[in-house]
C-alpha cells in the first residue's frame, strides 16, 4: 500500500494508490493533498488504476480531500477505478460528487 505524487508541467497534480485505500492511508493521503504543490495545482487527479479495494473510510478520505480542495477552489477527477471500486462508487452516489473516469 502507498501513495504517489506527481505535479505535471500543465499543473495537475496527481495522486496514485497502490493497493488498498483504507484507513492505513489516512497520514499518507492527507499529506498528499495538502502538501504545497496540491495546493497551488489547478486540477486534481486521483488515480486508482493500481487500487484494489476501497473501504468507507477512504470515501470518508476522497470527501475530506474536495473539502480542503473547494477552500481554493481545487478541481478533483477520480480516473481508472476497477470494477470493484466502480461498484462502491455506484452503491454511495460518489459520480454526483466527483468526476469519475
Amino acid at each position: 500500500m502507498s501513495v504517489e505524487t506527481r505535479l505535471s508541467g500543465d499543473n495537475v497534480y496527481t495522486i496514485s494508490i497502490m493497493g488498498d485505500f483504507n484507513f492505513l492511508l489516512l497520514n499518507e493521503f492527507r499529506d498528499a493533498y495538502s502538501s504545497k504543490d496540491a495546493l497551488n495545482a489547478r486540477k486534481h487527479i486521483v488515480d486508482l488504476a493500481k487500487t484494489t479495494t476501497i473501504d468507507s473510510s477512504a470515501l470518508g478520505m476522497l470527501l475530506n480531500m474536495q473539502r480542503h480542495l473547494e477552500k481554493g477552489d481545487g478541481e478533483i477527477t477520480l480516473i481508472n477505478p476497477n470494477e470493484v471500486v466502480m461498484k462502491i462508487f455506484n452503491i454511495t452516489h460518489f459520480g454526483k460528487k466527483f468526476s469519475i473516469d
